[in-house]
């Protein structure tokens, strides 16, 4: 029983229910594959093990940088409830579920193709990566948009066995227009304890000036991304 209620947990600090706001992404690339064929032939086993993946990916992603803010999350007011921070979670569950979700990703990737079971660990790898560019980069906006921005270009080769450079058209599209969005609800740590207690600087980190990140962040977009967590 403790292990069911503490895997709930997990997926109410991963935020479970919002992975259906990045299938999209990932079920585009696929029709754009398929389309391909004049959509004659739409495998649903190839869709399903997409999802798994897609969902597998962000679980262990999610996870992992729940994991490595753990201690930033706890000195700041608007996180220091997340489920490490407030003791809901152990750190040895969580790493636990990072590394099942990992090999469900992994296990997708397989069962798709061989260059998708190759490519796996390079995926990992840049979702993960997000979680440090926090801490020595402005641009960590642009790989987080990156990580999700993969998604169209890894189910056209889900699709059709290799890599077509038109689907990188919409990867850029998707990895600019998630980093907007990232950089808007950055604004909510804006102003506040978080950067003196952390020693990292606002707007994730960004070492720009002040009067740089007040056009970035004027007070009615705080607002917004406030209103929009």
């Amino acid at each position: 029983m403790k292990f069911l209620q503490r895997t709930r947990l997990a997926l109410d600090m991963i935020k479970f229910e919002h992975s259906v706001f990045a299938l999209p992404f990932a079920l585009t690339g696929a029709l754009l594959a398929f389309r391909e064929d004049g959509f004659t032939r739409i495998d649903f086993r190839i869709i399903a093990w997409i999802i798994v993946a897609m969902v597998g990916a962000r679980s262990a992603a999610m996870a992992f940088n729940r994991l490595v803010d753990a201690e930033i999350d706890a000195k700041n007011p608007r996180t220091k409830t997340r489920h490490i921070p407030a003791g809901l979670l152990s750190r040895s569950f969580c790493w636990t579920f990072v590394v099942v979700t990992s090999l469900i990703f992994v296990a997708a990737a397989y069962e798709l193709n061989p260059l998708c079971f190759r490519l796996s660990p390079a995926a990992l790898a840049v979702v993960f990566l997000y979680s440090f560019t926090k801490r020595f980069t402005s641009l960590s906006h642009v790989v987080l948009g990156f990580a999700l921005g993969i998604a169209p270009a890894a189910a056209w080769i889900a699709v059709r066995g290799s890599l077509d450079p038109r689907i990188l058209l919409l990867t850029a599209a998707v990895t600019f227009w998630t980093g907007g969005f990232d950089i808007i609800y950055s604004c909510q740590d804006y102003e506040g304890p978080l950067p003196l207690a952390t020693g990292l600087p606002p707007l994730s980190r960004s070492p720009g000036t002040r009067r740089n990140r007040s056009r970035l962040c004027p007070p009615d977009l705080r607002a917004f991304a406030r209103q929009s967590q």
